[in-house]
């Protein structure tokens, strides 16, 4: 039987569409700007200069909105956009305007259950789409049909997600994968999981990397999820009907815990969720006598001990899951009572410390904790695994990322009985008679054995390092800073460098996971870089796929004297290839210049100053995403770029000699701390 659908089937699309053109769509000087790429500052500059600048249509005089139709055609004739601009990066700025966070989401949602195979009814309580609002939705299908519908919806996605970053948590791609990676290994991986759910769904994250583990099983499981947050909810749903339309998925909007909506539904297999934590209006009264509450009823401070016990509640019998929850849960002396019956009864399985930095908020180390139905017999220990040390040296360069196959290694490895530094198994009696104090980094105290041959090793590194460091110090101190910059240098950016010729402006490709590999390379791999990589663990494909995609247009390669840059702000870097070739991914730009016009180290050294990035957000914010078009550049004669560039790789040089430093006296300090504090550390 099918349902009726909102909106009209696709072969009518065009005639409704044409139909709709009768009112113009209209856009603000912000509008504008974010259409061009610059500020709005800019903008009203271009209104007051050209005589020929577009006359508003609508609004007030101190907020007018002009044609959309006569703005492009303007940029178009003044050279501040050209036809090869993407159809995403016009049409976005439309979606941007609507400025309500909600009513982009619906839109985008709304859109994404048209581009479904088969299409989708909205869900109940939607919100009726205005006629405007019907028409935009019809031009983002029409853009979405000329490309993979599940890419388009995508790249939607990531941009509403940018808008909105400071309102939203999203769990990241890692920790998600780590998530179902660990739920699996806690489970019977040969037994068939017939039902996943995430009872705080959000963006869908973990429930995506979920049907990428399990959807290929016959027959797939079944995707649940729940959030509070209905316009989100709605995206979570379109966005997993598009990626597994052969899993049967059930997401709707609701308050887990009070209305508790697929409670009654069919058990899971596996739960997985990072829920919200520390939230005092949970519904601690309401719930007071909630049957779920086996191990005690969750003192009003302890909101993350409901969520537990209701994922406990859910699961089916021999069912696992995993929670990311934040590392007070593990020792607060409010919820010691609950924690004592989890343990007692085998629901807690292990507890693993993640690095900070692994999810928001990011300098806290969060914990997962892997949970199972409660075992007939009485539990006789509890894994821990401490893997806060699971870091290494960002791709990019600046500061440290986390390890994340390291982190996966070491969990799994304990999950199946291995002793490894920083995992121990603590027997459920001592647990009980010590507070119930669950945290790793408690439980995992190993002494490291230093002798006097590893403390000469530190010596000598650190020795080597610090003469290093001399020389690389030596060859930029002979600077000296001016008082002022010469009267003929200015600005200018990246967009009208490109526009000249000077350089040419190729995004990085997003990739297919089935492409990319992870661990040990292969002979002829070629690294990918992502700005969530890491030194020594980058993702990698094979040098012939990174050729054949190069050649279908759906791969970027860089060469020698590249310039990289990194458009994440979170993670931006720039830096010139002098290693490659490798492969670019999604959130990075190859700038590749005219070395008779331009110095690609002096365009690193003008790229990566301070404060370049801001200005260049799309926020003018650190957490938004950098327009690579925004960045500004020193105008300078050849000679003078030559010399700057010169002197930008000895400050690389610098940089890598002080954080190879640091990282040895840190090795040093802790090594001679510990022999003093055992009373071995004597005087020759």
């Amino acid at each position: 039987m099918h349902r009726r659908l909102l909106y009209p089937a696709r072969p009518s699309l065009k005639r409704e569409t044409m139909e709709q053109h009768d009112e113009p769509v209209t856009l603000s000087l912000a509008g504008i700007a974010r259409l061009a790429g610059v500020g709005r500052a800019a903008v009203s500059n271009w209104r007051r200069r050209h005589s020929d600048f577009p006359k508003p249509v609508g609004g007030t005089d101190a907020s007018p909105m002009f044609s959309l139709a006569d703005a492009e055609s303007w940029l178009l004739r003044h050279g501040k956009i050209d036809e090869s601009s993407s159809g995403w990066d016009r049409l976005w700025p439309r979606i941007e305007d609507l400025g309500d966070r909600d009513g982009m989401a619906h839109l985008l949602a709304s859109a994404g259950e048209r581009l479904a195979i088969p299409a989708m009814n909205p869900p109940h309580g939607a919100p009726e789409p205005s006629a405007a609002d019907r028409k935009l939705a019809d031009e983002v299908v029409r853009l979405a049909l000329r490309q993979s519908s599940k890419e388009a919806f995508d790249v939607l996605l990531d941009r509403w997600h940018a808008v909105h970053v400071r309102q939203l948590i999203v769990t990241p791609r890692q920790l998600a994968d780590t998530t179902v990676a660990l739920a699996a290994e806690l489970r019977d991986d040969n037994a068939p999981v017939r039902r996943v759910l995430d009872p705080a769904c959000g963006m869908g994250s973990i429930l995506a990397a979920s049907g990428r583990r399990w959807s290929g099983q016959v027959p797939p499981p079944a995707l649940a999820g729940v959030d509070n947050d209905a316009a989100v909810a709605r995206l979570t749903r379109a966005r997993l009907a598009l990626e597994f339309p052969d899993c049967e998925r059930h997401v709707q909007s609701g308050d887990t815990l009070l209305d508790a909506p697929l409670r009654h539904a069919s058990r899971a297999d596996v739960v997985l969720s990072y829920p919200p934590s520390n939230e005092r209006a949970w519904g601690h009264d309401e719930l007071a006598t909630d049957p779920r509450w086996t191990y005690g009823t969750p003192p009003r401070t302890e909101p993350e001990l409901a969520w537990v016990q209701h994922c406990l509640s859910v699961l089916e019998p021999g069912g696992v899951a995993v929670l990311v929850l934040p590392p007070g849960v593990a020792s607060r002396r409010a919820g010691r009572r609950i924690r004592a019956g989890l343990v007692r009864t085998g629901a807690v399985r292990a507890v693993v410390a993640l690095p900070p930095g692994s999810a928001p908020p990011h300098g806290v180390g969060l914990h997962l904790w892997l949970l199972a139905t409660p075992r007939e017999h009485s539990a006789d220990e509890v894994t821990f695994v401490d893997a806060a040390d699971c870091r290494t040296t960002a791709l990019t360069g600046r500061g440290m990322a986390v390890d994340w196959d390291g982190l996966r290694e070491r969990t799994v490895a304990a999950l199946r009985g291995s002793d490894l530094p920083g995992v121990t198994r603590v027997p459920t009696a001592e647990l009980l008679s010590d507070g119930t104090d669950l945290t790793p980094s408690r439980r995992t105290v190993t002494e490291r054995s230093v002798g006097p041959v590893e403390l000469r090793r530190a010596w000598t590194g650190w020795d080597r390092a610090l003469m290093d460091m001399d020389d690389a110090a030596k060859a930029v101190r002979e600077h000296e800073a001016s008082a002022a910059a010469p009267d003929d240098f200015g600005y200018i950016f990246v967009g009208d460098l490109e526009r000249s010729g000077a350089l040419d402006v190729m995004p990085g490709k997003v990739l297919a996971d089935d492409l990319i590999q992870q661990g040990a390379q292969a002979e002829d791999a070629l690294p990918v870089v992502t700005p969530w990589a890491v030194r020594g663990e980058e993702p990698w494909v094979a040098a012939a796929q990174a050729a054949e995609l190069e050649a279908e247009g759906q791969g970027v390669l860089t060469s020698f004297g590249d310039v990289v840059v990194v458009t994440a702000a979170g993670g931006f870097d720039v830096w010139v290839e002098t290693a490659g070739p490798r492969l670019l991914g999604a959130h990075t730009v190859r700038l590749r210049t005219d070395p008779a016009l331009l110095d690609p180290f002096f365009l690193a050294a003008c790229l990566s100053a301070p404060g370049n990035d801001q200005r260049a957000g799309t926020r003018a914010s650190s957490s938004s995403r950098v327009d690579v078009r925004r960045l500004r550049v020193l105008r300078a004669p050849a000679t003078q770029q030559r010399r700057i560039g010169e002197v930008h790789r000895r400050l690389v040089r610098f940089r890598e000699a002080v954080a190879d430093l640091g990282r040895h006296g840190d090795a040093l300090s802790a090594m001679l701390s510990g022999l003093l504090a055992q009373g071995r550390l004597t005087e020759e």
